[in-house]
């Protein structure tokens, strides 16, 4: 069946509902090339201003999965599990999460990607490792998810290619926080890849997609019932993104700090993050009587990492790249710090060339910000701050200019809320 594309524009730019069969029709049309980027960025502004019903974007994330192939891990002799963190800065959790998953005899198929504007990728964190390499094949990903029980790698160009073409698109036409669409985007992805469980984790604050804990609850809320009602048992974690994660935002930096929490060290919000969630994928494939912290402290989780960056011929012990350049940035005034806005800092680190403004922009592995002080902390005047990295030194300047009333202090020391505001099954 053919429809006018423009009708279904109007439709949904008048404030009404598409039908299945529309839906499934323009989802693929665009996926084919029937229906033309300009056509396509119609409709999600459409969408982000007029929003979907449940049924719309359970359809809409069906059509799609339906453009492309799903993987199948019933094969396995364990468990799945996989999560999916919404992006935020320094959120390097992944890294030290999936080998301590593992640890516990399940298969965490962690298929991540690039980083875009202020918020980091996993790709290209793990690509700072020399040798290390984000494809691989199907036979190879079966194979590791088999012998070590975690794999982190990117998504195979066959799952849901017209989440491939909407994604980029809505990059560039201010479409990127359409609820609808991040949870369609997600969803079809990880509902593709096969896996029988799965933890979200809604980042919420100034450096997260969702800047309140009420759109951050819709989000959440839309993509546990697209999950559950895919047969993937689905929850969310809510957490906080006002403040960087750890005290590292770019690549190679959060390798480094990553593989410190993998040895029993680290800064206390990663390690707690990273136990909470594991603790969570856990629970959703029945393993509740675990001791995480011990998986983290007494080695098991580090033998796992380093047997999973061999296996994609990277080097665990090669020393990780270092910055031509530093720059050190001071506090302006004494007391404690009262706030460290993630997004500002995300920004300084993306200026350093830590990020990407489009899809097949080059990055630097060495690019990034090292934090000495966080909110709650106490400092005096010209103390160090932050330590600013880049192998282009033109960058600095700009990069400073991002972090201007980043940083704010107060006489007491400030009521900081947790980590985890909330959790939604």
């Amino acid at each position: 069946m053919n429809f006018d594309v423009v009708d279904l524009i109007r439709t949904k730019r008048d404030g009404g509902a598409l039908g299945d069969a529309e839906i499934d029709w323009v989802i693929d049309a665009y996926t084919r090339g029937g229906v033309g980027d300009e056509q396509m960025a119609a409709m999600a502004m459409a969408i982000f201003l007029r929003g979907m019903s449940r049924a719309e974007i359970a359809r809409w994330t069906a059509a799609m999965i339906a453009s492309g192939e799903r993987m199948d891990f019933s094969g396995l002799s364990k468990p799945t599990v996989d999560k999916h963190s919404t992006g935020g800065v320094g959120d390097k959790i992944t890294l030290p999460l999936a080998p301590l998953v593992a640890v516990f005899d399940v298969a965490v198929p962690q298929l991540s990607g690039r980083g875009l504007g202020h918020t980091g990728g996993t790709l290209d964190k793990l690509e700072s490792i020399p040798g290390w390499r984000a494809a691989l094949s199907n036979e190879e990903l079966f194979a590791q998810l088999d012998d070590l029980g975690a794999v982190i790698c990117a998504a195979g160009s066959g799952l849901a290619p017209a989440d491939k073409k909407l994604y980029a698109l809505r990059d560039i036409t201010g479409t990127v926080e359409a609820i609808p669409l991040i949870a369609s985007s997600i969803m079809s992805k990880k509902i593709a890849e096969g896996t029988s469980a799965l933890v979200l984790d809604v980042k919420v604050g100034s450096g997260a997609f969702m800047k309140s804990r009420e759109q951050a609850e819709e989000l959440a809320r839309t993509m546990v019932d697209l999950g559950n009602d895919a047969g993937v048992r689905t929850t969310a974690l809510l957490t906080g993104m006002d403040t960087p994660l750890g005290l590292t935002a770019g690549n190679a930096l959060e390798v480094r700090e990553s593989v410190e929490v993998l040895a029993g060290g680290g800064p206390d919000d990663v390690v707690e993050l990273t136990c909470t969630l594991t603790r969570e994928m856990l629970a959703a494939v029945g393993k509740t009587d675990v001791d995480v912290e011990a998986a983290l402290a007494d080695g098991r989780a580090m033998d796992i990492w380093r047997r999973m960056i061999a296996a994609q011929d990277g080097d665990p012990d090669a020393p990780l790249p270092v910055a031509k350049h530093q720059h050190m940035v001071v506090a302006a005034e004494s007391g404690h710090i009262a706030r460290m806005d993630a997004f500002d800092v995300g920004v300084s680190a993306w200026r350093l060339g830590a990020g990407r403004a489009r899809k097949d922009d080059p990055v630097q592995a060495v690019a990034g910000i090292e934090l000495h002080a966080k909110p709650g902390d106490e400092v005096s005047a010209g103390q160090p701050l932050m330590t600013l990295h880049t192998d282009t030194e033109e960058r600095i300047a700009r990069a400073v200019d991002a972090l201007d009333g980043a940083v704010s202090y107060a006489d007491g020391a400030p009521d900081l809320p947790g980590i985890v505001l909330g959790r939604v099954e």
